[in-house]
């Protein structure tokens, strides 16, 4: 049975029966705008990142609404016993930081794009170092492989994961129980770079647009008002 982007049945079987025991036992769930995420095709899901636990936690809400997540992982975890060969054949992508062979990581992510996966992606590149957990300004890599491929970017911003595990930390706190609150977005509308070079000026713009609605769902959620700019690391919010 050919499953495209999708592990074998018993392997996922496996993966979801621990990992949906564990956050059942350790997490409530508020999820919202699951409608904007597509049941089919491939499809960019575009999150903000707040801890180490969050993968985990929106693994499920987007598992929970028919998609099978896929994300980009640092290389070194591939090469871990027994947790490599998971992650590998969980159809997770590797990420070669640092090293001449970047560029691969990019094209495996469009290629399961292409053959309809749900790539989930941290623009930001790494877990906000914003004071207030806002997002800060986005990397290039999901704005040029979105306009490559023509596939829909879907805005998805959480809270509560930081609860669980704050950055920095090596423990959770597990109890009481944290809830995961998730909003999904409607599609970015990147249609004004459309037939562009994907150069500079046309990736920073559209990165920013990204951004700017990912940081827009996690001011409803918060009910809060968001920063007027992204926060850039080394720069201080006072004054």
């Amino acid at each position: 049975m050919s499953r495209p982007g999708r592990p074998s049945i018993p392997l996922e079987a496996f993966v979801v029966v621990i990992v949906k025991a564990f956050l059942y036992l350790f997490s409530k769930r508020d999820w919202r705008g699951r409608a904007n995420l597509p049941r089919t095709g491939g499809v960019i899901v575009a999150a903000n990142h707040l801890s180490w636990s969050d993968p985990l936690l929106l693994a499920h809400f987007t598992y929970d609404n028919g998609r099978w997540p896929v994300y980009l992982a640092k290389s070194g975890v591939f090469d871990i016993p027994v947790i490599g060969w998971i992650v590998r054949n969980c159809k997770q992508i590797p990420v070669f930081r640092g090293s001449t062979d970047a560029a691969r990581s990019l094209k495996m992510a469009e290629d399961a794009l292409r053959e309809g996966s749900c790539v989930i992606f941290y623009p930001e590149g790494t877990i906000t170092r914003d004071p207030e957990l806002w997002p800060m300004a986005g990397k290039t890599g999901v704005a040029r492989l979105a306009l490559m491929t023509g596939m829909p970017v879907i805005p998805v911003a959480h809270w509560g994961a930081q609860e669980l595990l704050p950055y920095g930390k090596k423990a959770p706190k597990l109890l009481p129980r944290k809830t995961f609150h998730v909003i999904a977005g409607p599609p970015v509308d990147l249609s004004k770079y459309e037939g562009l070079p994907l150069r500079g000026k046309v990736l920073k713009e559209a990165t920013t647009d990204i951004m700017a609605a990912i940081t827009a769902q996690l001011a409803e959620l918060r009910g809060e008002k968001a920063p007027d700019a992204p926060f850039e690391p080394g720069e201080s919010r006072a004054g």
